[in-house]
């Protein structure tokens, strides 16, 4: 029987998740090795019940208590904290998704990986922050990594038999997310409510308010650098309002192979979960005649500067992916929080890489992990501060 492990089992990504796994057997079907979650332990334990699962881990210890009652009696193990989600992916797994949101995901995917399993990803910010050093340690513990995010997903897709030497570029789709048709004038005073309302996709709080930002976009750029290994110049973004294509592959011969679906993340994921596989997913069909068209622009820079970043992030190198993701979480956090708007995150992300590379270069590629964790808790604190000391 298959061992999987679920990381973030209870955010968008993790109950997508848990739907195919029920759907294609659940328990009967799949070893579910470990489940982990946040602070939602009452879901967390519903889950860990329903799949059998051997291990379920709270990421915060004071939860600790109510997750253990909640599953007293059933003999699934308890455990709390960031070290207790790395000993979790310690434990040999088949497959494994990485759906934890931020950099908290970093660890536990370098873990899984050690383990030789199949990493299904939808962690992007392990590849912003550290990619070159997440897939050489895939290579050299024979893992494999498959891209979880509906748009790399695609790419991985319109490659499969083809030689990537002659991809000529990919382009990847972006909704534009809640703000893509406001006047600029509007931005400065939009709230978190607007921004945490998605227009195609169902998903989490804090991506949706990145959608709105084109700040998800922009991670994605970098990702699909560092997962293909394209070069830059090789990446392109279009908006595309109705999320049905995902993105495309563009050959030197002139040709472009368009993935196209609803969007519902469960076919990613079950593309990942059944890979190299296909089987039938519970997702509903597309109906090109109802849709009718399919429309696409180019984004504003203007109105998306993380797009802008991105590009200068990637000619950076090194450490500048680090410094971005960590620099964006701790702005998202801020707007989140109320203390800067919206048009400020991309202020406060730009201003914490400006002074970072001043101060001490970012072009130095990671040596370790623990080199990357450095430089994601410094570029917290100098974002922090920059918040603190006005300058943005």
């Amino acid at each position: 029987m298959r061992k999987v492990s679920v990381f973030g089992a209870t955010g968008s990504i993790g109950e997508s998740c848990f739907d195919l796994l029920m759907a294609q057997g659940g328990a009967e079907a799949y070893d579910v090795v470990a489940l982990s979650a946040g602070r939602n332990v009452a879901r967390l334990a519903e889950q860990a019940v329903a799949l059998k699962a051997d291990l379920a881990v709270t990421a915060f210890d004071d939860c600790l208590p109510a997750l253990r009652d909640a599953l007293a009696g059933t003999g699934i193990e308890v455990a709390a904290g960031p070290q207790a989600l790395i000993e979790a992916a310690y434990r040999p797994a088949d497959w494994v998704l990485s759906g934890i949101v931020g950099a908290a995901g970093l660890a536990p995917g370098f873990a899984a990986l050690s383990q030789g399993a199949t990493l299904a990803l939808a962690n992007k910010e392990s590849l912003v922050t550290a990619g070159p050093l997440l897939m050489a340690e895939a290579r050299t513990h024979g893992a494999t990594i498959l891209p979880v995010d509906s748009e790399h997903s695609a790419i991985f897709q319109g490659l499969v038999g083809e030689d990537i030497a002659a991809v000529e570029r990919v382009i990847i789709t972006a909704s534009g997310g809640a703000f893509r048709d406001w006047p600029m004038e509007k931005l400065a005073h939009a709230t978190v409510a607007e921004a945490s309302a998605h227009p195609n996709w169902d998903m989490g709080q804090r991506i949706t308010i990145d959608s709105a930002s084109m700040f998800n976009k922009a991670l994605e750029v970098i990702e699909a650098k560092e997962f293909f290994g394209f070069a830059p110049e090789q990446i392109e973004v279009l908006v595309h309002p109705q999320s049905i294509v995902h993105s495309l592959v563009g050959f030197h011969d002139g040709g472009l192979m368009a993935h196209m679906g609803v969007p519902d993340m469960r076919h990613a994921i079950g593309y990942a979960l059944n890979w190299p596989a296909r089987k039938p997913l519970p997702v509903e069909k597309l109906d090109l005649a109802k849709i009718g068209q399919l429309d696409f622009r180019t984004p504003d820079l203007q109105r998306f500067p993380a797009l802008r970043l991105a590009r200068e992030v990637m000619e950076a190198g090194g450490l500048a992916g680090t410094v971005f993701n960590a620099a964006k979480e701790v702005a998202l956090d801020l707007f989140i929080a109320g203390r800067i708007g919206f048009l400020d995150m991309a202020a406060l992300v730009e201003t914490t890489l400006g002074e970072m590379s001043r101060d001490q270069g970012l072009g130095i590629a990671a040596k370790d992990l623990d080199m990357v964790l450095s430089c994601d808790a410094e570029a917290r604190a100098r974002a922090m501060a920059i918040c603190e000391h006005g300058r943005i």
